[in-house]
């Protein structure tokens, strides 16, 4: 059973992380204007021009302060929901034990035939209770992309056996695509030349949307 008993006393998603919703909102329109001083100046100039000088420098500032913007935004978030955060954390510590105990369960039953195995070690009990949070998250990442209802589905199957939690799982989902829209940014400030930089940049705004979509899903 999950410990949901106090949930609607909870702020909405939206409410929750308005300042990381707003940041990566923010971060979109970054992509976009970043992409735009490259691909305007060429709008810009005439048909028989063959050399446009564009303005590369964008996309790489939105590069380099993505991170640090939605790192900001969290602790924002966390600042303004003491009494979310401290519900939060106890939550996360009854889901992580119980993920522990089946992690346990299950090196018991592994570790006589796979402990060792190609001078591989086993994980710890610690590291695949961390290891389902994050397969979890990305799980729903990938279902979400193609088809949202059955992610949502997906999620409360996930939290059916109290291991994780709704939340918890919807948490992880948005690093999960925020991260992956983070990684396409960093190669658009090494990309060879600037209309590689620019579609780099839009590249990732259907990943940091989808971290929108995410972190403002209520599914209590």
């Amino acid at each position: 059973m999950t410990a949901t008993s106090n949930r609607l006393d909870l702020p909405a998603r939206r409410r929750r992380h308005a300042r990381l919703i707003a940041a990566l909102t923010t971060l979109i329109g970054a992509c976009a204007e970043a992409a735009g001083a490259v691909y305007q100046p060429i709008a810009a100039a005439s048909p028989g021009t063959e050399n446009v000088e564009v303005n590369v420098l964008p996309c790489v500032q939105v590069s380099l302060t993505a991170a640090a913007l939605l790192d900001r935004a969290r602790a924002e978030d966390d600042a303004r929901w003491p009494a979310v955060m401290a519900w939060e954390r106890a939550q996360a510590q009854r889901t992580y034990a119980a993920r522990c105990a089946v992690a346990q369960a299950q090196e018991f039953m592994e570790q006589s035939d796979l402990s060792g195995q190609n001078g591989v070690p086993l994980p710890t009990v610690e590291q695949a209770a961390a290891m389902d949070l994050v397969s979890a998250g990305t799980e729903v990442t990938a279902r979400w992309r193609t088809d949202p209802e059955e992610a949502v589905a997906l999620v409360h199957e996930l939290a059916a056996g109290g291991e994780l939690a709704v939340d918890e799982i919807l948490d992880e989902a948005v690093d999960a695509a925020a991260v992956t829209g983070l990684l396409a940014l960093q190669k658009a400030r090494t990309a060879p030349d600037p209309s590689t930089a620019a579609e780099l940049c839009l590249s990732a705004v259907s990943h940091i949307a989808l971290a929108v979509t995410l972190a403002s899903a209520d599914l209590d």
